[in-house]
């Protein structure tokens, strides 16, 4: 019999963190090409359309979106129930880099739930959902950087809120959720942010965003936010700011710890820091880390 893994606390480390497979496209359901459905890879924004697939695919009971070759741009995006989604090798879910295309909503940013721009993908209230593929989802995040350290220049104590700027991934009240192969890169701010959350994979993902020639400030690669039961596994992770960062908000009473976390075979390239119990953290638990290498060690420690 084999022998039971533990957290460093004694408690056992489910069974789930041993499945890493990736559902097969055909298990995702009907395939819907976003192209046969408006959207277009001509540099304009498409976010009705984009929107109007996932609300069709939604209503018919699900099914798989796939995003071909080609760059395609898009605001704010709100996956519903059912709607999994593939992009391709050579394809591209771009965000605009205008941040009106982006919706206002209820949503959580430093550490406090707010109101403020949404997320170019949103999950919301989803069970069970994948989001795969060799592709790439970009923030396009090069304008709202400048204008960021253009604001710092004006006035040296602006928050990241201040520039006004859309996350990457926002992934809330949700679970049993699956982003694989992808390259997530370029965010205009926090690259993925998992809120109130549970069970949920990144694996196999390439993040990153930039440390020069304009570092892209607040794009930490995976915030856990009062969620559990996350696996980071086989990812490399290169931004400008830190790595993995457990928070949740010290400020609100009955915060819940972030806890059952496993991040391994992982490479980093530039982050602030690796690992990192953030700012906005009261209690994180139960964090198994293994087999990951620093490479750029150095590096960061020349820009510290």
């Amino acid at each position: 019999m084999a022998q039971t893994e533990l957290f460093p606390d004694g408690t056992p480390v489910d069974e789930w963190f041993r499945d890493d497979k990736v559902p097969s496209l055909d298990e995702l359901g009907e395939h819907y090409l976003i192209t046969e459905y408006g959207v277009k890879d001509d540099g304009k924004v498409h976010t009705g359309e984009f929107q109007a697939l996932i609300d069709l695919i939604h209503d018919k009971g699900g099914g798989l979106i796939v995003v071909p070759e080609g760059i395609y741009m898009t605001g704010s995006l709100f996956f519903k129930q059912g709607v999994n989604l593939y992009v391709s090798s050579r394809g591209m879910i771009k965000g605009s880099d205008d941040i009106s295309d982006y919706a206002i909503v209820d949503t959580r940013i430093e550490g406090e739930n707010c109101r403020y721009f949404a997320a170019l993908i949103n999950l919301d209230g989803i069970d069970g959902l994948t989001i795969c593929g060799n592709g790439a989802i970009d923030g396009n995040g090069i304008r709202s950087w400048n204008g960021f350290w253009k604001r710092r220049e004006w006035n040296p104590d602006c928050s990241n809120k201040d520039e006004q700027r859309a996350k990457l991934i926002y992934i809330s009240n949700s679970k049993n959720i699956t982003l694989a192969g992808l390259h997530i890169q370029n965010a205009q701010y926090g690259t993925n942010h998992i809120y109130k959350s549970d069970h949920i994979k990144y694996l196999d993902c390439k993040i990153t965003a930039p440390v020069s020639p304009v570092p892209a400030p607040g794009t930490d690669a995976i915030n856990i936010d009062e969620s559990s039961d996350i696996l980071i596994k086989n990812c490399y992770m290169s931004v400008s700011d830190d790595a993995v960062v457990m928070k949740n908000g010290p400020e609100i009473a009955g915060a819940q710890a972030s806890e059952r976390i496993v991040i391994e075979n992982c490479t980093l390239g530039f982050s602030r820091a690796c690992i990192n119990c953030g700012t906005k953290s009261a209690h994180a638990a139960k964090v198994l880390i293994r087999n990951c290498h620093d490479n750029h060690k150095d590096e960061r420690e020349n820009q510290e």
